[in-house]
């Protein structure tokens, strides 16, 4: 079974505020996107489970037009805390690269 990193064309994290972080699954093609957009990867509850977040805050937008995924989803503590190890989100997607995709 294809890994996430094996079937998007591009992956990336980004602050959505102090308060969120967005990722960002981009793919090649139309084909390879209608075939993955919906795989358990982008499931809200997979989502949370991987950040150790609730999942029902997880949001999920679909972008045909772009080949896009889009989730966003909240930081477990907010940005610029004493705690924080990643200030601008821009690590956050490596935990995704090995999901499997059905």
């Amino acid at each position: 079974m294809p890994k996430l990193s094996e079937v998007c064309h591009h992956v990336r994290s980004k602050n959505a505020g102090p308060f969120w972080i967005t990722l960002d699954f981009s793919f090649a093609d139309q084909q390879a996107f209608d075939r993955y957009c919906n795989a358990p990867a982008f499931d809200p509850a997979t989502i949370g489970q991987t950040m150790n977040v609730d999942a029902s805050l997880v949001k999920v937008f679909r972008v045909p037009k772009l080949r896009v995924v889009k989730v966003s989803y909240p930081r477990r503590k907010p940005q610029g805390g004493m705690l924080e190890r990643d200030m601008h989100g821009g690590q956050q997607y490596v935990r995704f690269l090995d999901l499997e995709m059905a």
